[in-house]
């Protein structure tokens, strides 16, 4: 793909862009830069920094190729120890740990934490010591009283008040089935809910069998197995939907695919209920308030053709099924890297909209 030949102008009521930092440049790091790139938001937000432990010509190659999204639909270049994105200069470190790096220094208004290896507020602090004014992590907090919020773009954004320092994006997993529960929970009540992951492989598992983790299963070859793990998706739910607390429970399978899963979903409903009027309230979401979030299709699918998806979650409504009048089952379909970079820079740009000085 070749690069924009004019790079866009900022708002005329916004005179300097919003200035972002990413630490950990793995595959959400990447997605999170590339989805801005590709956004209405690229104009008032603007990467000027990253943090990644690998050198910086790894860092540009796998920017310019990658394997699941295609080639970066910008041109990619390096010059005095910096990454350029369109000729935009990216100041690039390589620290190791959270103080490793002079935030400060570097003037940003926020940084997408996107390594995923901290989840604690002591750790989290560490980078508001080292001069970060803000952090948005990529992942899930190890507890809900170590970060000011958790946050679901579209779900839950508007109870941000820009006075947060630590903020979750929560997972790509809890992103996907949240919309659909709260819908559901609304207009039919869940009663009980019982959630299965079929997630494609991660960077914690081993391409052939070996000393990876201490969880048994995860030392076990990712391409050769299914393999369940263990998952806090119930947890995370009950975060954001305290109402359902203690009516879910999770479970997650790693599959062999490189991108793109799903979850099987069966609820008992408090309302009755059938395949076509579940089909029909979540068809009509999808083509209306949660249009951005939910998409829905009937078409015979498999997993790749939701590659490069942007929505949250993809109900497949053939595969809808009830067993009398209060159970129902569906199947939910979701880019777990995409999707989830997509909603990670939705609440960035809406939390950048509270802090006084860049009302945009």
């Amino acid at each position: 793909m070749s690069a924009r030949r004019h790079p866009p102008r900022l708002p005329s009521n916004l005179t300097t862009p919003f200035r972002l930092a990413i630490n950990g440049y793995g595959r959400i790091g990447r997605c999170f830069l590339r989805a801005l790139l590709e956004s209405p938001a690229a104009p008032a937000l603007q990467v000027v920094a990253i943090n990644e432990p690998a050198n910086l010509e790894s860092m540009a190659y796998l920017t310019r190729y990658d394997s699941t999204h295609g080639r970066f639909p910008a041109e990619v270049s390096l010059g005095s120890g910096r990454l350029f994105v369109d000729g935009q200069p990216i100041v690039v470190s390589h620290a190791r740990k959270p103080g490793g790096v002079d935030w400060a220094d570097l003037g940003i208004d926020l940084l997408i934490e996107a390594s995923g290896c901290y989840g604690r507020r002591e750790e989290l602090t560490e980078f508001l010591n080292a001069g970060c004014p803000r952090l948005l992590l990529s992942h899930p907090a190890h507890s809900s009283s170590d970060v000011d919020a958790t946050i679901i773009a579209g779900i839950n954004q508007q109870t941000l008040t820009g006075r947060e320092r630590l903020v979750s994006a929560a997972s790509c997993t809890t992103n996907a089935i949240v919309p659909v529960l709260d819908l559901l929970d609304r207009e039919i009540g869940i009663e009980q809910a019982m959630l299965s992951t079929l997630h494609s492989v991660m960077n914690d598992q081993p391409l052939i069998d070996g000393y990876h983790h201490d969880d048994l299963r995860r030392t076990r070859s990712a391409m050769q197995s299914i393999i369940p793990v263990s998952t806090g998706l119930a947890r995370g739910v009950e975060r954001l939907l305290p109402q359902l607390a203690g009516k879910v429970q999770a479970k997650a399978i790693r599959v062999p695919t490189t991108n793109v899963s799903a979850i099987d979903l069966t609820i008992a409903t408090q309302r009755p209920v059938t395949a076509r009027s579940v089909n029909a309230l979540l068809a009509e979401a999808a083509g209306g308030p949660l249009k951005h979030l939910l998409a829905y299709s009937e078409a015979a699918h498999a997993s790749i053709d939701f590659n490069h998806d942007p929505h949250s979650a993809i109900v497949d409504g053939s595969q809808t099924h009830t067993a009398g009048t209060h159970l129902v089952n569906l199947f939910v379909w979701f880019d777990n890297e995409w999707g989830f970079a997509n909603r990670m820079l939705e609440v960035a740009d809406h939390w950048s909209r509270l802090w006084p000085g860049h009302n945009n």
